[in-house]
């Protein structure tokens, strides 16, 4: 009984090892995802260079920034130069022993430098080769370089940001980058499951303009349906309406009446019952065919009580609505606090530091911030004595020799 519940217990990702050549967000997050619910991440970054996402963000003391310490827990770090000839069978020795690469290097790179899945499932065919790109293995545009704005552009996310009338905008955060890496993290999922009834592994393709026209498929949709090009729209939502934010007497209010039952409360709730049966409003596509005549009504109404009274009139109701909070207030936001999703983790050079925990919650094997992110090449030396079992002379000689970094260690 005991040995059952033992085995209940470990983390669903604790026999799986991920060698993670990637970089900046897209990538990474995928990993610290796997990382958060056990699997093994070792983290090779290239020999006296590192991510270059360690200069990202704000600094923490040590050298550290805040960007990188949040994005790497739960990750051991390893510096290898893949361009040495040492380097790259050091690479193909640790494939051997994974059953995941992770990677995000500019189409073709890893390629050139004989690093590509094709040669990776020749040490190990049941390796899981996951490739993180802008936009794809292949294709017209598969050699250009992206980061999130670019792909936030060119896959038309840009074109519906912004406020009514005006230029798109970028999304606040980058979500052409977390996007993908949640994806990658998703097909990883799929093909370990593959490989658990197979054995076999294979290659997966996440671009990060997929990612982001699959978060478009609604609209999209809806052009290829009316040909009708969506446009920005402020906090507005074209399928459904009221749909938007709202200024009361004291702060903005979000509202989402998002069905017809719904909007037979709402009328009265707010003093115009006569809205629910005026035949300009009474079903959703009336609303959306008199947007221009409704949404103005709507906002003289609420600008009449505070942000406070609406609060109490539309909670017990169960009306859908909610306060415009900026990032201090969400950190402070009572419902944050109670379910402690901001996790605390010691640092050996940053000290404290606080950060969003694992965002996925298992009743049974949760996820959780075990371990810091690692300096540049921390782990090397315990990384290639326990994985590939080398002897302390062995690394030593390979550290000489300008294979690896990382602290000497005993």
């Amino acid at each position: 009984m005991a040995r059952e519940e033992t085995i209940h217990m470990r983390l669903p990702l604790e026999d799986v090892t991920v060698i993670d050549l990637s970089h900046a967000l897209a990538g990474p997050f995928c990993s610290t995802m796997l990382a958060d619910f056990g699997a093994r991440v070792i983290k090779l970054e290239p020999k006296g260079a590192g991510d270059i996402a360690r200069a990202w963000g704000s600094p923490l003391p040590g050298g550290e920034t805040a960007y990188f310490v949040s994005l790497h827990r739960n990750k051991q770090g390893i510096e290898v130069d893949l361009k040495h000839p040492r380097g790259k069978e050091l690479f193909f020795e640790l494939v051997a022993r994974a059953d995941v690469v992770l990677e995000n290097y500019r189409t073709g790179a890893l390629e050139r430098l004989g690093l590509a899945y094709a040669t990776a499932r020749k040490h190990n065919p049941g390796i899981i080769y996951c490739s993180v790109s802008g936009f794809g293995q292949d294709g017209p545009y598969r050699d250009r370089a992206a980061l999130d704005l670019i792909l936030q552009a060119e896959s038309g996310m840009i074109s519906v940001t912004g406020e009514e009338g005006g230029r798109g905008v970028r999304a606040g955060t980058s979500i052409a980058d977390m996007t993908a890496g949640m994806y990658a993290a998703f097909g990883i999922m799929l093909a370990l499951r593959v490989k658990e009834r197979t054995g076999r592994g294979q290659a997966i393709d996440v671009s990060m303009l997929e990612g982001q026209l699959s978060l478009l498929g609604t609209m999209i949709g809806g052009f290829l349906a009316d040909g009708e090009l969506p446009v920005p729209m402020g906090t507005a939502y074209k399928a459904l309406l009221p749909y938007q934010t709202f200024r009361t007497k004291t702060r903005d209010l979000a509202l989402a009446v998002g069905s017809e039952k719904l909007w037979q409360i709402f009328c009265p709730a707010i003093g115009r019952p006569e809205l629910a049966h005026d035949a300009r409003y009474r079903r959703n596509a009336d609303r959306a065919k008199n947007r221009a005549t409704l949404i103005p009504l709507l906002q003289d109404v609420l600008l009449t009580k505070t942000y406070e009274e609406w609060e109490d009139i539309f909670l017990p109701k169960g009306i859908p609505f909610g306060a415009i909070n900026n990032i201090a207030q969400v950190v402070a936001h009572p419902q944050v606090q109670a379910r402690g999703t901001l996790v605390e983790m010691e640092h050996p050079r940053a000290g404290k530091v606080k950060m969003v925990g694992a965002p996925v919650r298992l009743s049974e094997t949760p996820g959780s911030v075990r371990t810091p992110s690692p300096m540049l090449g921390e782990h090397t030396a315990e990384v290639l004595r326990e994985l590939l079992g080398m002897s302390p002379e062995a690394v030593a000689a390979l550290r000489d020799q300008g294979v690896i970094g990382g602290p000497p260690r005993p």
